[in-house]
């Protein structure tokens, strides 16, 4: 059995961090910079992540209508942004339902052997992807012609990263307890709860960079992203299992595709905003 050598070890964790420090920068950049490079750089994840979701379960044989898909995943995303600017009425949202006739009348054509798993799969996209993104404008734009604040995005995004580098770190060091070896057998018990522990204590001292919340207000955001972030990284495991892959994709090196990077962003995102709506 070949053991990687030191050398292409090093590399790989050089790329990997040199990946996450781009990466980082052009997520933070992209939102405290201003609300048209916030709404491009999720458009553009939008796009990539559906586009990556057809491409992997069309390894199972799985024929989504990637164009539909991808046009109504836009829709779904930019309604709420323009909305929320004042710019758009929000009977634009009327347009998916005849995006979705035709995802059935287009299917009747393309002569396809499992017509309905690819209509569902063709909307499953959306679902999944699209509309978490698109609540990311309600993070940062509270109502209709409200002005813009990256606040709450900033604070949500790195409580999910530090909930994921704390059980990265608190895992690798302690972990025995596997948390749900089915489907993540590198997770552990002892993981989650350092990741628990990074992420109440960011939550507790977050007002004193970020006080468009109360610090309970964060608490409580910093436990739906504990559970339902760590939900997410195991709903999307479970997908790359049942399709017999390692990583979604190869868009950042060393960190897999877009679903990987943002897996818990994609199920914890509208928790919170449902959390939001009632602060």
């Amino acid at each position: 059995m070949n053991t990687p050598k030191p050398k292409k070890l090093k590399n790989k964790f050089l790329i990997r961090v040199l990946s996450s420090i781009v990466f980082a920068t052009t997520l933070i950049g992209s939102i405290v910079y201003s609300p048209y490079t916030f709404f491009g750089f999720f458009l553009l994840v939008t796009i990539l992540g559906i586009n990556e979701f057809y491409r992997i379960v069309g390894s199972k044989q799985i024929q989504a209508q990637k164009i539909i898909g991808i046009l109504s995943g836009i829709i779904v995303y930019a309604s709420n942004f323009l909305w929320l600017n004042g710019w758009v009425d929000i009977r634009y949202y009327l347009l998916l339902i005849v995006l979705f006739v035709f995802i059935a009348i287009i299917e009747l054509y393309r002569k396809k052997e499992h017509p309905f798993t690819n209509m569902a799969y063709t909307i499953a996209g959306v679902i999944y992807i699209a509309i978490p993104f698109s609540l990311l404008s309600f993070f940062v734009l509270d109502t209709p012609d409200s002005s813009f604040s990256p606040q709450i995005l900033l604070g949500f995004i790195f409580l999910i990263w530090i909930n994921d580098s704390g059980a990265y770190v608190f895992g690798s060091l302690l972990g025995k307890h596997k948390l749900f070896k089915r489907i993540s057998p590198n997770k552990t018990w002892e993981g989650a709860i350092g990741g628990m522990t990074s992420a109440l204590t960011l939550a507790y001292f977050m007002p004193l960079f970020f006080d468009s919340l109360m610090r309970m207000d964060w608490i409580i955001i910093s436990i739906i992203v504990v559970i339902i972030g760590s939900y997410g990284d195991l709903v999307e495991s479970m997908l790359k299992r049942s399709l017999g892959i390692k990583d979604s994709g190869n868009i950042l090196p060393g960190h897999g595709g877009i679903l990987d990077r943002f897996d818990s962003i994609i199920l914890a995102a509208p928790l919170v905003f449902v959390y939001l709506q009632f602060t």
